[in-house]
């Protein structure tokens, strides 16, 4: 192999390197998540409580809808071939005949809806100071 050809294959193993690790998020630990996550331009808010309770104030889920508020209990699903969420068990009819809605982690920071896979997220919260 010329050293010409050798240092293409450095290069492009090394390219290949750099899009799988850019790809790799860390994971979240379901410990880090409980708190207080506030959209300040929305008002909305949601609390996921230690005890694996939850509550949400002012959200809209999809951006268009009316913001409700609904409450039940919460547990973090890590799933290893795709986005890792934590699924609201609604209680009591709060969203209608929805009995649960998946709420997505970017980190320990943020969390967000999204109505549509395809497109961006819907309603982005992040970490606060409990007031």
């Amino acid at each position: 192999m010329s050293k010409r050809a050798g240092g293409r294959w450095l290069a492009a193993a090394l390219a290949v390197s750099a899009v799988l690790t850019s790809g790799c998020v860390a994971s979240v630990d379901a410990g880090e998540l409980p708190g207080v996550y506030r959209n300040e331009a929305t008002g909305a808010e949601i609390v996921l409580g230690s005890d694996g309770t939850f509550s949400a104030t002012d959200v809209s889920m999809d951006g268009v809808s009316d913001p409700v508020d609904f409450s039940g209990e919460w547990d973090f699903l890590d799933d290893q071939a795709s986005s890792d969420f934590i699924y609201l068990s609604i209680e009591d009819g709060g969203l209608g005949r929805t009995g649960g809605v998946q709420l997505y982690t970017s980190g320990p920071e943020k969390v967000y809806f999204n109505s549509d896979p395809d497109g961006p997220p819907t309603l982005e919260l992040t970490r606060t100071a409990a007031q």
